[in-house]
């Protein structure tokens, strides 16, 4: 069985390269500057759409918290009102 290895992030960029699987390779080694530029802007938008997301999420959360908050506020208002008003 073969042994595996971790890689070393010390080494020079061409003995990295080395470790990588054959498939890898061959695909980036088509690439060109426009497709390299191309997928350093999908990685920065999918980074942009990852927290666009988290924040909406927070928020939806944020929003059904008040909303259940005024309404448990406007109940227990309407049961002193009528505490006080026998």
């Amino acid at each position: 069985m073969l042994e595996v290895t971790p890689m070393d992030n010390e080494a020079r960029t061409v003995n990295r390269m080395g470790e990588l699987p054959e498939r890898t390779k061959e695909f980036l080694s088509k690439l060109d500057e426009d497709d390299i530029e191309t997928l350093e802007d999908a990685m920065q938008f999918y980074s942009t759409v990852r927290t666009l997301g988290r924040v909406g999420k927070w928020t939806v959360l944020s929003i059904l918290a008040i909303i259940v908050g005024i309404v448990s506020l406007y109940e227990n208002l309407l049961k002193m009102w009528g505490w006080f008003h026998r």
